[in-house]
């Protein structure tokens, strides 16, 4: 009765254990690729998955985007500047039997292209062109990864350049020429303003002269300006018409 017993727990025991070796729960954000016998014979998943115990086996493979920091990278720009520079790359799996036939290791290998292709890239970009089209540089960076990865089942969507450090005296260069700009500006508006007002002066003259009510009207609004400032000395502006007449005799004569 007692080796009957014994038997039977036995049994229960292998069966629990079977089962536990077959069974596989795979989450939404993953897939389970099945080897038996070293063959693939596909990606199973999300849910339950059934497997034959010793025969097959299961390797899980994430589909989440993967957010990757490139590690800083020496460069020597085209035009012969060295920078240093890091970047982000967002990347997931599209094909898991790729992701595990195609490449030991899809994480460190796109890593490795990652950091290879923006030396090589940035090598063949001015500075001006990085400081001021970062988004063309991050596209083309995109377009070669995704391009390398790609048959591994791996889709590279965002490349992106985060930090450039410049040598000391290049920045101070950049500093000194970006000085030179503003005052470039400010004397070009400065300039501009100057020819404005001179038009102006010369409009209002050419107005002031065809109507003398004009100018006796602004001589007036300027000694109520001079008055209101409680001067001891009033200067009063006599219009060249009045002047005229005292010379006129002396002309004819």
């Amino acid at each position: 009765m007692v080796e009957s017993v014994i038997g039977w727990i036995i049994a229960a025991v292998a069966v629990i254990l079977l089962l536990a070796a077959a069974i596989r729960i795979i989450p939404e954000y993953e897939r389970g690729v099945v080897f038996r016998l070293g063959r693939v014979i596909g990606a199973k998943g999300p849910g339950l998955v059934l497997i034959i115990p010793i025969v097959d086996r299961l390797v899980r493979v994430s589909l989440r985007t993967v957010t990757m920091d490139i590690k800083p990278q020496d460069v020597i720009t085209k035009d012969n500047v060295t920078i240093r520079v890091n970047a982000v790359a967002y990347f997931h799996v599209v094909d898991p039997v790729r992701s595990i036939v195609q490449i030991e290791d899809h994480l460190k290998g796109t890593s490795q292209i990652a950091q290879t292709t923006l030396r090589r890239v940035l090598g063949g970009t001015d500075l001006d062109e990085l400081l001021a089209q970062r988004d063309e540089v991050n596209q083309h960076l995109q377009q070669i990864i995704d391009d390398v990865t790609d048959p591994w089942g791996v889709k590279v969507t965002v490349v992106e350049v985060k930090d450039v450090e410049l040598p000391e005296t290049m920045r101070r260069a950049m500093a000194r020429q970006a000085e030179s700009e503003r005052e470039r500006r400010a004397k070009v508006i400065h300039a501009i303003g100057e020819m404005e007002a001179a038009e102006n002066l010369q409009e209002a003259a050419r107005i002031l002269e065809q109507r003398s009510g004009a100018m006796q009207l602004r001589i007036l609004s300027t000694m109520s300006e001079v008055a209101a400032e409680k001067n001891s000395t009033l200067i009063f502006p006599l219009p060249m018409e009045f002047l005229r007449m005292f010379q006129g005799p002396q002309d004819q004569g």
